[in-house]
C-alpha cells in the first residue's frame, strides 16, 4: 500500500507542481470549451488523456519505446500550439471543437506520457511489477487533473457568467495566450 500511495503522490505532483506548466496549459486549451454542464464529457477527455499518457509511459518503463527527450521536450509545447489553434479555429462550432478534443487528447497524451518517462523508469524500474506502480501514478494523475479541471471551470464560470464575458471571446482569449506561450517554448526547444 505504501508504494500505491508514493507513487499516486508522484502522480499528484505532476499535474499539480510548479513544473507542470506545460501539463496544466494543455488541460487549459483542451478544456477552455466546456462548462460545468458537460462535466460527465469533461471526465471521459480527461481519461482519454491519462490513457494516452498511461500508455507511452508503461512502454517506456517497460523499455519498449524511447523517444530523445530532446524531441520529447519540443513535442510536448508543440502539442499545446495545436490545441489552441484548433480552439481558434473552431470556437464558433463548439460540438466539432469537443469531438476533435477527444482525438487530441488521447494522440496527445501518448506524447505526454513521454515527458515523464525517463523520472518513472528510474523509479518504476526497480519494481518487480509495474502494475501497482503504474495504477497509483495514474490514479494521482487523474485526481490531480480534475482538481486542476474544477478550479478552471470555476474560474471559465465566473467569467462567462458572472462578468458576462461572451463564451467566444473567453476560448479566443484563452487559446490565443496559450498558444502564444507554447509556442514561444517550442521554438526554445527545438532540437538540434
Amino acid at each position: 500500500m505504501s508504494d500505491f500511495l508514493f507513487y499516486l503522490k508522484l502522480g499528484w505532483e505532476h499535474i499539480i507542481s510548479w513544473d507542470a506548466l506545460d501539463h496544466q496549459l494543455f488541460v487549459l486549451v483542451l478544456i477552455v470549451a466546456y462548462t460545468f454542464n458537460d462535466f460527465k464529457k469533461l471526465l471521459i477527455l480527461i481519461t482519454a488523456f491519462t490513457v494516452g499518457h498511461s500508455i507511452t509511459l508503461a512502454l517506456s518503463v517497460l523499455d519498449l519505446y524511447r523517444l530523445p527527450s530532446d524531441w520529447v521536450e519540443f513535442l510536448i509545447p508543440l502539442t499545446i500550439v495545436i490545441t489552441a489553434l484548433d480552439n481558434i479555429v473552431l470556437k464558433g462550432k463548439i460540438k466539432n471543437l469537443m469531438q476533435v478534443n477527444y482525438y487530441l487528447a488521447l494522440g496527445f497524451g501518448l506524447i505526454h506520457g513521454l515527458g515523464f518517462a525517463n523520472i518513472a523508469r528510474m523509479s518504476m524500474a526497480k519494481e518487480q511489477n509495474i502494475a501497482v506502480p503504474l495504477l497509483g501514478f495514474n490514479v494521482g494523475l487523474e485526481l490531480g487533473q480534475i482538481v486542476v479541471v474544477l478550479v478552471l471551470m470555476i474560474l471559465a464560470y465566473i467569467v462567462v457568467t458572472l462578468f458576462r464575458v461572451p463564451r467566444k471571446d473567453w476560448i479566443m482569449f484563452i487559446s490565443s495566450g496559450v498558444f502564444a506561450l507554447a509556442l514561444k517554448m517550442a521554438l526554445e526547444r527545438i532540437p538540434g
